[in-house]
């Protein structure tokens, strides 16, 4: 099978609609009509590193929210399942759910191979860290896929990327600081069709 292209950026962020938490459609580019969006993509429902992704971003919503971003996370779960699951791991951010994965699809966003979701030492370093901070490894739900792979894209009002982080391994968190900062200090509310620096 081909792999899927990856978005790169500047490119127009794919939209199309998607279901809300709460069982409402959406697009996706509604969410970045008014401002800037950090897009963030989890894997299944038991993934350590994915609440421990969502446990960062929810410490730090101020002040990326500060920094002219708002935030919604795309689940696998169904509806129901993904609003009891941002009650706990994400309160404050808007949860989407996408149990076809058609969102993680047209983000290029692929299922992993063994490396990148079990063998890698990152991985296996990222689980244990998880832990420490209280993220239990557990099995997915049923219809949602452990190999498939997270992302983070920032999304400007233009709906062009600003920024698409495709992780290598599960564990490969973007930092926050690479959030917060934007492009050699350029805000990521500013249009980047110019060059960076």
């Amino acid at each position: 099978m081909a792999k899927r292209s990856y978005l790169k950026f500047n490119d127009p962020a794919p939209d199309l609609e998607i279901l809300t938490a709460e069982n409402n459609s959406i697009r996706l580019s509604s969410l970045w009509k008014d401002k800037t969006i950090l897009l963030v993509f989890t894997r299944h429902f038991g993934c350590p590193q994915c609440k421990e992704m969502l446990s960062q971003i929810v410490a730090a919503k101020s002040e990326i929210e500060q920094a002219g971003l708002t935030i919604a996370a795309v689940t696998q779960g169904k509806p129901e399942e993904t609003l009891e699951f941002c009650k706990r791991h994400a309160p404050g951010v808007v949860c989407l759910a996408d149990p076809e994965r058609k969102a993680y699809r047209a983000y290029g966003l692929e299922r992993g191979g063994l490396w990148q979701v079990i063998f890698s030492p990152q991985v296996l370093l990222g689980t244990l860290r998880a832990w420490r901070h209280g993220h239990k490894t557990e099995l997915p739900p049923r219809g949602q896929d452990m190999m498939q792979m997270s992302g983070t894209f920032i999304i400007g009002t233009d709906g062009k990327i600003r920024l698409p982080y495709y992780y290598n391994t599960i564990a490969d968190h973007p930092l926050t600081d690479l959030l917060l900062r934007g492009v050699l200090g350029t805000s990521w509310s500013k249009p980047m069709d110019g060059p960076l620096a």
